[in-house]
């Protein structure tokens, strides 16, 4: 009951933030490919009808952004035909793209646009540690269990990713899984021998590594293409048409180019699109042609990156954590007095409390969207209250817990009624522990929050989410800094009023 007052009080808090106008919503995922494209694509149907589309970057991985993409809160996103296959409707094997369209057509769904190029998965490792080994080939692999394979946690789950290819090849290696771009860094400081990459990565020939040849024929095509709601073509007829002049427009090298001006010259993911944009397409005008959308990736400098967008992040990042710390508040204590009036509850409320605390943060944010039917503020809020309760409730049931008997009996006696000594006598005396929760809560929540960026729903976690795709430290301390001030003055408003709610003798 206390799960659907908290999801009810949050989505009527969150509802005038998701009544956007009817654009064109054009989703992308956690790396750096995906982000480009997202940008080209927000920005194509832009030229043709100037603010139809919105890019909503880097909401996580596969499953989130196909989540997000059933249930309507995004339109169109760029994927890859094994993808597709293999990760969403679950085949063993390739299927002819045709099939494809018909699977996906039961859902509302679709696939079009080929982009032009094929990005496989692939296994990399420096080229003199092949050359040392006489590795050239996956399966040359097998007669190396000790090396180190450092995966990214997506690889390590997908039904095309490493399990198969462990069992196609017969690997018996214990790979570490890391965030993809930190797995660069950790094979150019030999902490790992092998990793997973993508075939259009850019750092593979800076980094001098060797793509080894799947021999066993594994991996399926991953033709780049668009996965859309096929109702998108009838509600944005303008931009959609703009959309599928890209069909064909992106060959391989074109695209490793494009991760290369963000990955290595540090340019943004708008500016990337934009120098794609000059040139495409060739027969438009040049003051029709399209515009980058979105900043993408700040300016080079830490100083620059923590000032770009600072006031809007703030901001996004403060409502993220008041809004859901008071619906915890508005559910934790009540549950905490329940559970101290009750003694049969404590347990169960704390135990209940304690297990909702403990789900993977992603894992909740993937099960909100199809539930909720939107990405976003409302699953971010709901998720980030789940994790405030915990203090709350506990702190409340202590409060309660250390008033003295005796206090309860001399009113008693002094004939007030239950409701009276639980207001006048024990919440007064409760409040301090009480309070603390709440601080404990909300110092959390701030931290915490950084998670909603991954769904869509903005903060300091943008900027996390874009460094980890980027591997950049500077976009990383970005998003950090500010939210550990943020945490530390979140801190220090509480115990201001802590002290002022003192009495003056107990100061």
């Amino acid at each position: 009951m206390f799960l659907r007052t908290l999801a009810a009080i949050l989505l009527i808090a969150a509802a005038p933030l998701s009544l956007a106008g009817d654009k064109l919503q054009v989703g992308s995922k956690r790396f750096t490919e995906s982000y480009v494209l997202g940008e080209i694509l927000t920005a194509t149907a832009n030229s043709a009808q100037p603010g139809q589309a919105t890019h909503r970057q880097g909401l996580g991985n596969t499953a989130i952004v196909f989540e997000a993409l059933k249930a309507g809160s995004i339109d169109v996103y760029p994927e890859y035909l094994g993808t597709i296959s293999q990760e969403i409707l679950r085949h063993s094997e390739p299927v002819p793209l045709q099939q494809v369209r018909q699977e996906l057509a039961a859902l509302g769904l679709g696939v079009d646009v080929p982009l032009g190029f094929n990005n496989s998965y692939a296994l990399a490792m420096p080229m003199e540690k092949a050359q040392e080994l006489g590795i050239v080939r996956l399966s040359d692999l097998a007669r190396h269990p000790a090396l180190r394979l450092g995966l990214s946690h997506e690889f390590l789950g997908r039904a095309d990713g490493w399990p198969g290819l462990a069992r196609r090849y017969g690997l018996t290696n214990q790979p570490r899984s890391l965030d993809h771009g930190i797995a660069y860094d950790a094979l150019a400081a030999r902490q790992i021998d092998v990793m997973d990459i993508y075939t259009t990565d850019a750092r593979i020939g800076r980094l001098g590594l060797r793509v080894l040849d799947d021999d066993l024929g594994y991996f399926p095509r991953y033709d780049a293409l668009l996965l859309y709601r096929l109702d998108a073509a009838r509600r944005f007829p303008v931009a959609w048409r703009a959309v599928q002049h890209l069909e064909g427009a992106i060959n391989e090298q074109r695209m490793i180019a494009l991760n290369a001006a963000v990955e290595l010259e540090g340019r943004s993911f708008a500016q990337a699109a934009e120098g794609f944009l000059k040139d495409f397409p060739a027969h438009q005008p040049a003051e029709s042609r399209p515009k980058p959308t979105g900043a993408g990736n700040a300016p080079a400098g830490l100083q620059a990156k923590l000032l770009d967008r600072l006031l809007p992040l703030t901001g996004e990042h403060l409502f993220l954590v008041l809004v859901s710390v008071a619906a915890a508040t508005a559910a934790g204590v009540p549950l905490g007095l329940a559970a101290s009036l009750v003694p049969g509850l404590r347990q169960p409320v704390l135990g209940l409390a304690g297990v909702l605390q403990t789900i993977p943060s992603l894992a909740l944010l993937a099960m909100l969207i199809p539930l909720l039917g939107a990405i976003g503020t409302r699953p971010a809020l709901i998720a980030l209250s789940v994790y405030a309760l915990l203090p709350i409730v506990r702190n409340t049931c202590a409060g309660l817990a250390q008033v003295p008997s005796g206090l309860r009996q001399a009113a008693q006696a002094l004939g007030m009624r239950r409701a009276d000594i639980l207001l006048l006598v024990e919440l007064p005396l409760a409040w301090p522990l009480i309070l603390a929760g709440v601080k404990t809560a909300a110092v959390m929540t701030v931290g915490t929050a950084t998670i909603a960026a991954f769904i869509g729903a903005g903060g300091y976690g943008e900027r996390i989410a874009v460094g980890l795709a980027l591997n950049d430290n500077q976009m990383l301390l970005a998003g950090a800094i500010p939210s550990a001030l943020l945490a530390l003055v979140t801190q220090g408003l509480f115990e201001l009023v802590e002290r002022m709610l003192q009495r003056p003798g107990m100061r």
